[in-house]
């Protein structure tokens, strides 16, 4: 670390911050006192800290950086969804959604309230049906910056979050390092005290991250977005099948599920003419069947430059059909926040006029 390199103190765990402490020969309670404020009080600086000592905090604010996000635009949907627009210390922008309870997301309970969150600027990946990655990768983003952007959401609406989804911008196993830092944040007891069982982690199929994953003693959810039950489907929707085909993904949920012991969740977007056949739905009951996963259908949403659209209800319904009559426990998504561009794919960085008029001052 360079001499004037500092360390971002909310990316810390707590016995790295223990640690940090007794190098500056403090006692080991102070530790407690910090994790009070940044995850309790939720202050936004140093100076704050006020049950500390004046010299101390000088000394912190010496080592450490304290930086956080900032909300700049709140679009809010007639179904209550809000989208959050960041602007990040560096500049760079990311959204993320916080969506109102549904009973057929994730079985949460009726009360739930979710938070969609972003792991990168951008996204490398291309998938053909999500806006994110229309303008390329910049950046992974740091834990603090994913878990900043929970506390940003429950200061601005008021809200306690109890459910989190990683599908916003950005594929997060891509960024695996600084989202298990930041989900070993979120779940601490002396952190946001959030159940892993109500976190889930979504990838577009990164097989050997996948297994990665498995090995982390966290019990925490996996989604895999299949969108296709065949190599030559899957591979005109996700670019990511050329490297890890069909088979290399299914394997790695073989891993995945021997080791954490718990029913995995398939993603499948229904677009119309491209996925939605009866084959299909045979095909991917089968994958289904093999791994005791759910499937859950989410009919495409329409993207600005992108020409695809969703399958008739018909045909989405007789999809869902076919899952359901093969014994795979299947549900069909209907969409929040489809009218801000908030829904699943539509994460992307827009200034539109339309946006700007819409926009609720932060």
């Amino acid at each position: 670390m360079k001499a004037t390199e500092k360390i971002e103190i909310k990316s810390l765990l707590f016995s790295e911050l223990q640690t940090e402490l007794q190098g500056l020969a403090e006692r080991s309670y102070r530790a407690d006192q910090i994790v009070d404020w940044l995850y309790k009080k939720r202050v936004d600086s140093i100076e704050k800290m006020t049950d500390l000592p004046l010299s101390l905090r000088k000394r912190f604010a010496d080592r450490f950086s304290f930086s956080k996000i900032d909300i700049v635009r709140v679009l809010g949907s007639r179904d209550t969804t809000r989208k959050f627009l960041f602007r990040l210390s560096d500049g760079n922008l990311i959204e993320s959604v916080l969506i109102p309870a549904s009973p057929a997301l994730y079985g949460e309970k009726s009360d739930r309230q979710t938070i969609c969150i972003s792991t990168q600027v951008g996204c490398a990946y291309g998938c053909k049906f999500c806006a994110s990655g229309l303008e390329g990768f910049s950046r992974n983003l740091c834990a603090n910056e994913i878990v900043d952007q929970i506390i940003a959401i429950e200061r601005a609406s008021g809200e306690k979050i109890d459910n989190i989804v990683f599908m916003g911008m950005g594929e997060p196993l891509a960024n695996l390092k600084n989202v298990i830092r930041a989900i070993r944040i979120i779940n601490a007891s002396w952190g946001l005290r959030i159940g892993a069982r109500h976190i889930t982690v979504s990838t577009s199929g990164l097989a050997p991250q996948i297994k990665k994953l498995a090995d982390e003693p966290l019990q925490i959810r996996l989604a895999v977005s299949l969108h296709g039950a065949t190599d030559e489907v899957r591979n005109q929707i996700m670019p990511i099948n050329r490297r890890y085909n069909v088979e290399t993904l299914l394997s790695a949920c073989d891993y995945y599920v021997a080791h954490k012991k718990q029913r995995l969740t398939f993603e499948y977007i229904l677009i119309a003419g491209v996925n939605d056949a009866d084959t299909q739905a045979h095909l991917l009951a089968q994958h289904a069947r093999r791994l005791s996963a759910k499937v859950n259908l989410i009919p495409y949403n329409a993207v600005e430059g992108l020409e695809w659209s969703r399958p008739s209800r018909n045909r989405q319904e007789k999809f869902l059909s076919i899952l359901r009559a093969e014994g795979v426990p299947a549900t069909l998504r209907r969409e929040k926040g489809h009218d801000i561009d908030a829904a699943c794919g539509q994460l992307r960085l827009q200034t539109s006029r339309q946006e700007r008029r819409r926009a609720v001052p932060a």
